[in-house]
Order: C-alpha cells, then structure tokens, then sequence
C-alpha cells in the first residue's frame, strides 16, 4: 500500500450539499430556506421560541423540588460481589470496603456518596462486608451466609405519618 492509495472506508465521509450552486441543482438561489424572515439568515437560535407566544415552558406551573444536596449512592448486589470473588477481583478472606468495589469495577468513580448493598443475587460464601447502607434483605442474606456486614451512614429514623380520621 502507498500513501496515495490511502482512502476512507466507504460511507465515512458525506458529500455536504452544495447549497446555491443555481437553479438546477434544486438547491439554488435560497439554498432551501424560503424567503426573507428571520430563519433565513444565519445565527438564529429559535429552540422554545413561539413567534411572540408565551412560551409552554413558561406557561406551565412548575411542580416539585429538586435538592441540590442530595446524596446519591452507587447500587451493588449480592449476585454482583459474588461474580466478582469468582473472577478473582476481590478476595472473599479480607474485608470488603468501598474501596475494594471500586477498584474491582462494581461501582464507577464519580459524583456518589457511597455504596448501597442490595439483596438481588446470593452469596456462597461468608464475607465480611463495610459499605454505607445496606437493605435488610441484604444484610439478612450476607449472614446467612456467615459473613456480616457493617454500615458507615446511620440510617433514618423512621416517621410515623399522622392517621387521618
């Protein structure tokens, strides 16, 4: 092969329109976009705009809260911990940490501020395990198993809702 035989694969590179090219190409004289106005001419950004209507974004009442602070905790199963000690990412006979996850490819590094365990999946084997929360069912399971596991963030106390008579 020689550098002037270098080509790209088929279909990678579309021929662009030759736009105002005369009357024949189809493409002439407007280039396809009408006549005159404000959508003709070039730098206009028209997303949400209703030629002078109230936008439905701004007629629409806004419904809900979004707490900026809120903390978001990465899901990990048991079935998930399981495979991963089969595939030797993580050594059942230490602890397992957050960190341990984390390095094993179970739960992705970014904006979270911890692990939850989740009872999907069994575990075969005993193991002790430290994350931020976990949900009864998988607590349950991990000391079925003979393992325990620990949990960093304390959980929430739960709220009696007032009966309505």
């Amino acid at each position: 092969m020689k550098l002037n035989e270098l080509r790209d694969n088929p279909g990678a590179r579309h021929k662009s329109k030759r736009l105002g090219r005369g009357i024949g190409s189809g493409k002439g004289k407007t280039s396809g976009k009408g006549v005159k106005g404000q959508k003709a001419r070039t730098g206009v950004a028209l997303n949400g705009f209703e030629g002078g209507q109230m936008p439905i974004y701004r007629r629409l009442p806004k419904r809900g809260f979004k707490n900026p602070f809120r903390k978001e905790y990465a899901p990990v199963n048991l079935g998930a911990i399981a495979r991963a000690i089969e595939a030797g990412k993580i050594d059942p006979t230490q602890p397992i940490t957050e960190a341990t996850l984390r390095s094993a490819g179970l739960v992705r590094s970014g904006r979270i501020a911890g692990v939850r365990l989740l009872a999907n999946g069994e575990l075969a084997r005993a193991v002790t395990i430290t994350v931020s929360g976990a949900s009864a069912a998988a607590a349950a399971a991990v000391q079925q198993a003979g393992g325990s596991v620990t949990t960093t963030v304390a959980a929430k106390p739960a709220t009696e809702t007032p009966a309505t008579a």
